[in-house]
């Protein structure tokens, strides 16, 4: 026999793929903008965003709302925590993107150095695709794949440091540059972010669905 919790906690991974569908949204257009110099589309990450904080504050509302009423225990209890966590996340990736849009249009409004931004764009690819893949973890219960997801921090944060070296290193050789350089630098540096983030949610997954704490270092097993 279903309960009704069954059904609210339903309703409430549909709140954050729906979430994070804007999201992943959000990500591609602000790439979109960053690499074919429109300024235009930064303007939509910022309408975005609030859709994201709107969609924050009802994930929260209906959490608080199931914990108050149907006082959830074991499993249930492990998904609205993770819920919980997994929302927040998401709001912060949107901060993160609206960050990288501040600072795409900083970046195009100077001489391009071209040469990393075929990193950058390999950074955003990467962090997209552990968005989805954690979510669609999330949705289906899947930890062996959120084991996946996890692994593919380690590509996004090498990238970073990629584009961290070599904007010092173009920076030391042109100094007019030194500007350009410290945007991409920050561009990077919120992508290398969302990926953290995909791997909180990630985490989160592997807790919700085996009561495992593979944070800071936990083991899968």
């Amino acid at each position: 026999m279903e309960r009704a919790i069954d059904t609210q906690l339903e309703d409430l991974k549909k709140m954050i793929l729906l979430m994070g569908g804007h999201v992943e949204k959000s990500l591609t257009q602000v790439t979109t903008a960053l690499l074919s110099k429109d300024l235009g589309m930064f303007d939509e990450v910022h309408a975005i965003e609030k859709r994201i904080n709107e969609d924050h504050i009802k994930v929260d509302n209906v959490c608080m709302n199931i914990l108050a009423k149907q006082g959830p225990v074991a499993k249930d209890l492990r998904l609205i925590i993770s819920v919980i966590k997994i929302n927040n996340d998401l709001e912060r990736m949107g901060d993160q993107t609206v960050n990288i849009s501040y600072s795409g249009k900083d970046y195009l409004g100077r001489k391009p150095i071209q040469s990393q931004l075929g990193d950058i764009q390999k950074m955003s690819e990467i962090a997209g695709r552990m968005v989805k893949g954690s979510l669609d973890c999330f949705v289906r219960g899947d930890v062996e794949q959120a084991k996946q997801i996890l692994l593919m921090d380690d590509e996004i944060d090498a990238l970073k440091s990629k584009v961290f070296n070599d904007s010092k290193a173009h920076m030391k050789a042109h100094a007019e540059d030194v500007e350009a350089g410290l945007d991409l630098i920050l561009i990077a540096r919120n992508l290398e972010r969302l990926g953290d983030h995909a791997t909180n949610i990630a985490e989160d997954v592997i807790f919700a669905f085996t009561g495992k704490d593979v944070r800071h270092g936990g083991k899968f097993g």
